[in-house]
């Protein structure tokens, strides 16, 4: 994916609200890209640009040289709630994708069906959201968005309500599936730390209007370890970008 010359501005009551500014940054194919910044820097709406659910005010993003320009099959979306449907039961909620694009499932229920037993929820799929913990919620809804096969997977804070012991466990359930599926990740987080276990490369956002300030490539071998977020290397390196987004606060 290519960002150019990346603007929004929201009109409010109080007048208009410059939420990013000019931003540029390309994706390749098949990298994990953590968005980290200060509260209300534009990170969410980066993504939802990039999803071409909410238009930018200036600028275009492009996916493989063509404009994003509304809802894309190659485009999946996590949330940081799982929006799961309460009156569907997961399957059914699985399957919600299907209905809106037009899709037919049998091409993609050998794909499901492994997912499924990935994440540990093939003994779940006729429970409804309510019978489910924080953490199987997002499970669920992480194969509703690979269960279509898209090329691309945005994800905005979609661990960022869970406990530190179970959000633990999902970013190294999503290493897993990114590495098996090989996915072009862009995923928005406000854990420095977490963006260094998770990304090749983390993109740090400017305080609003975004920008990009700065890209920091994580020199971290995979496949990543909860032991390697005790090296100098990480603590250091949290260091610095924390000091990076402090510095432009203040100024």
């Amino acid at each position: 994916m290519v960002i150019e010359n990346a603007s929004k501005v929201y009109q409010t009551r109080s007048g208009q609200t410059h939420a990013l500014d000019n931003l540029n940054a390309t994706i390749n194919e098949g990298e994990f890209v953590c968005v980290v910044g200060p509260s209300g820097c534009g990170k969410t709406t980066l993504l939802w640009a990039m999803s071409g659910l909410h238009p930018l005010t200036s600028g275009r993003v492009l996916l493989d040289g063509t404009p994003v320009k509304g809802a894309r099959p190659e485009i999946g979306m996590v949330f940081q709630e799982a929006n799961l449907l309460p009156w569907r039961t997961i399957m059914q909620n699985i399957m919600f994708p299907f209905e809106i694009k037009g899709l037919k499932v049998e091409k993609y229920q050998s794909l499901i069906d492994h997912l499924l037993k990935t994440v540990d929820l093939s003994g779940f799929v006729n429970k409804y959201p309510r019978e489910l913990s924080g953490g199987m919620q997002q499970r669920a809804s992480l194969v509703r968005c690979l269960s279509f096969d898209p090329s691309v997977m945005l994800l905005d804070e979609p661990f960022g309500a869970l406990d530190a012991f179970t959000r633990d466990e999902m970013n190294l359930l999503l290493l897993q599936l990114w590495s098996e599926q090989q996915k072009t990740i862009v995923f928005v987080t406000h854990s420095i730390p977490e963006a260094l276990f998770m990304a090749d490369r983390i993109m740090v956002m400017t305080p609003r209007p975004g920008r990009l300030a700065q890209e920091f490539v994580v020199d971290l071998p995979r496949p990543r370890t909860v032991e390697m977020q005790t090296t100098p290397y990480f603590v250091e390196a949290t260091k610095d970008i924390k000091n990076l987004i402090y510095s432009r606060t203040q100024k």
